[in-house]
């Protein structure tokens, strides 16, 4: 395979990730990372390098226009940054300690939770009306457009949403998917914010959390620009084109493209774990 081919087979992949990261808050990684892997035979570890540039290249680039329309809770994802940029240096630095393809099984079976979560658990009919006393008292309630009207919301189990963001963040530094997966689901599920809030927030999270990991990885020379230069860009400009179709999307139809893409590429990465093929 030529340099053109390779950079332009990265970038097609890289921008297809980005448009299903921004529409399900995943963030791109968790297509990126299994993609470069498996069909391009790219180190597991550079994967992940590039995989976090790119995951901040989704936040910057979706993260703005969601902001912008209303739907992205900055309070929430300021406060609950905290737990995970803590969360993410320590990931980063476990992750020079971890075998690959120890880090490639990993990654799969916490994709299969994610996915299992999103197609078969039970959600939450709709937002609650009201936080609970801590959420009241931090005032991370808000209200996000649907169909041409502000919905309010409030946010409960803050503390669960707390400790779940701490391991988000690990698993973002260990594995460079951006942990948003976990944080979508910890967000729905443990605070029961509505599902496009957690998404958008997810959104605007991810990119403070990669941040944090990358550098980690930047001084282990784990990130070529080779690699990580058309992943941003391709990531980039998918994320922008989700941030378009995520506004009018039903909800039903985020949570199949959430658990169906997350599911396939969690098997993937666990059958290659388990044979030592990355």
């Amino acid at each position: 395979m030529t340099v053109l081919i390779f950079t332009v087979a990265v970038w097609a992949i890289s921008l297809i990730a980005g448009f299903l990261g921004s529409l399900t808050g995943l963030g791109g990684g968790v297509v990126v990372v299994p993609a470069l892997t498996l069909m391009l035979g790219v180190d597991i570890k550079y994967a992940i390098g590039a995989s976090l540039v790119s995951v901040i290249a989704t936040s910057s680039g979706a993260a703005a226009a969601y902001v912008r329309e209303g739907f992205s809770n900055v309070r929430i994802g300021m406060f609950l940054e905290v737990a995970t940029t803590i969360g993410a240096i320590a990931g980063a630095w476990l992750a020079a300690f971890t075998s690959t393809h120890v880090i490639a099984i990993i990654f799969g079976l916490v994709l299969i939770q994610s996915a299992w979560q999103s197609l078969f658990g039970a959600h939450h009919a709709g937002p609650p009306t009201q936080s609970d006393a801590l959420g009241a008292r931090l005032r991370l309630g808000g209200d996000y457009p649907d169909k041409g009207k502000l919905c309010h919301y409030g946010v409960r189990n803050v503390p669960a949403g707390f400790s779940l963001m701490f391991g988000a963040g690990v698993l973002s530094g260990l594995l460079g998917i951006g942990s948003g997966a976990v944080k979508v689901i910890a967000m729905d599920r443990a605070m029961r914010i509505p599902f496009k809030v957690s998404t958008t927030t997810s959104n605007f999270m991810i990119g403070v959390t990669a941040a944090a990991s990358a550098g980690v990885y930047l001084s282990r020379g784990y990130i070529d620009p080779r690699v990580a230069m058309p992943v941003m860009l391709g990531v980039l400009a998918g994320a922008f084109l989700g941030s378009r179709v995520l506004v009018h999307a039903p909800v039903r139809t985020l949570r199949l493209v959430f658990g169906i893409v997350v599911f396939a590429m969690a098997v993937e990465m666990i059958l290659n774990g388990l044979a030592g093929k990355v």
